[in-house]
């Protein structure tokens, strides 16, 4: 029996979880957190919303009358859930987004535990890289450019397909802006992909980098673990560089969000072991 196999959801649910975003279908998340559930005993389930941007609003009011114990969200949502909330962590303000909401009495709040799952990696290169770009101007990248700063990474740059939205967000972090059409030639040591190109589905065979080559010099981190290796970073190892999948930033970042909802911790290793089978 494989460990997909062993997934299970308790019979009698007394709390319900879930993932928001749009799309979902490719989402691990409800996989990773159901066996969690039943490795650790605890009688909850947790489930997949696809709400588009315009049901957004309407789902969120609905959220505080099913109710919800606690949500991840992912693309496109980070941002846009925060005006329906009841508060946001320091951390989450700061990054301008948030990945987790949780309950404090009758008070809905946020909280980013993307910043945490991100750096968790690159702890594992030895050092600090020189120079970072961030591709994507998202939520997610929000967190990363925090995450970037908080390491101490002397110059990291922005691009993104659409100029005035990563005009916006390189002035709020302090950071330099470079045109997509010439992100190629910024030469940063670590290059890190925030966008949904690569994801499994209609996205997959896509590459924030494609048909441009990278030097054996420089990392290629991808955000996106649906595949585990996407095309960029296919791409990047057949060009000789080292390559970060998103798996473990995923793992890491759940763990977070599932001591937040339980107050207790489910084992990384055996959680990665089970996702790269499901993958």
């Amino acid at each position: 029996m494989s460990a997909a196999d062993e997934i299970r959801i308790p019979l009698i649910p007394q709390k319900i979880y879930g993932v928001l975003g749009h799309p979902v279908a490719h989402s691990l998340s409800p996989a990773l957190h159901n066996w969690a559930f039943a490795e650790l005993g605890i009688p909850a389930a947790y489930l997949a919303f696809d709400k588009s941007p315009e049901e957004l609003v309407e789902f969120l009011t609905a959220v505080r009358s099913l109710p919800l114990s606690g949500l991840s969200v992912t693309i496109p949502h980070k941002v846009a859930v925060m005006p329906a909330l009841d508060g946001i962590s320091g951390l989450a303000r700061r990054v301008g987004a948030v990945n987790t909401l949780y309950w404090d009495g009758d008070r809905l709040l946020g909280e980013n535990t993307d910043i945490a799952g991100f750096l968790e990696p690159l702890r594992d290169l030895g050092r600090t890289p020189g120079s970072a770009l961030v591709l994507g101007a998202g939520g997610a990248a929000r967190a990363v450019l925090a995450g970037l700063l908080d390491l101490g990474v002397p110059r990291v740059s922005l691009s993104n397909r659409t100029p005035e939205k990563a005009a916006v967000l390189a002035a709020e972090f302090g950071v330099e802006l470079v045109p997509w059409e010439h992100r190629q030639d910024a030469a940063a040591e670590l290059v890190v992909n925030t966008t949904p190109l690569g994801m499994a589905g209609e996205r997959q065979e896509l590459s924030p980098w494609a048909d441009i080559c990278m030097s054996p010099s420089q990392t290629a981190y991808d955000l996106v673990y649906n595949p585990q290796k996407t095309k960029f970073l296919a791409d990047a190892e057949g060009m000789g560089c080292r390559t970060i999948d998103g798996l473990t930033m995923f793992v890491a970042q759940a763990r977070a969000q599932f001591r937040l909802w339980t107050g207790r911790d489910f084992p990384a290793l055996p959680a990665r072991r089970l996702l790269r089978q499901l993958l």
